[in-house]
């Protein structure tokens, strides 16, 4: 299996076991080793008292790009800090893409910058993940 085929694999039995991804009709368009490329619809019951995306479904979707870029290579890895700066408001019936990109991978520690960008391709949020590598595979290793 090649690591584009290898990160594929590990983000469909990923999102088989993602209840919230698929709740949140959050959507996999595209992961290879190191990154991911997921979309989100904003729909109505994600708005706050404010009637634009609460900030907490950004992230959510951020955080989900996040974790199948670092899980890209088939070993389990955790967030192990995060941080995100809200950049504009998003509005009702938008549709959100979330692109994360891994910047280092040092032992079993990295660091993945994650872009979140409305329809017109406006950057609505900045993300940094901080990951950590543990024990075990998504995917079962053949003896």
């Amino acid at each position: 299996m090649t690591p584009d085929e290898l990160a594929r694999a590990t983000a469909q039995t990923m999102y088989e076991a993602d209840a919230c991804a698929r709740a949140l009709g959050i959507k996999v368009l595209e992961v290879r080793p190191g990154y991911a490329r997921l979309s989100m619809a904003v729909r109505p019951e994600f708005l706050n008292g404010h009637q634009i995306c609460h900030g907490g479904l950004i992230f959510t979707l951020a955080d989900t790009a996040f974790a199948y870029a670092c899980n890209s290579y088939n070993v389990n890895t955790v967030a192990a800090g995060c941080s995100i700066e809200y950049l504009r408001p998003v509005q009702p019936d938008e549709a959100l893409t979330a692109v994360a990109v891994e910047q280092i991978l040092s032992g079993r520690n990295g660091v993945y910058d994650i872009t979140v960008t409305n329809r017109a391709g406006e950057t609505v949020a900045l993300f940094r993940g901080k990951s950590a590598q543990i024990r075990g595979n998504i995917i079962p290793l053949a003896e």
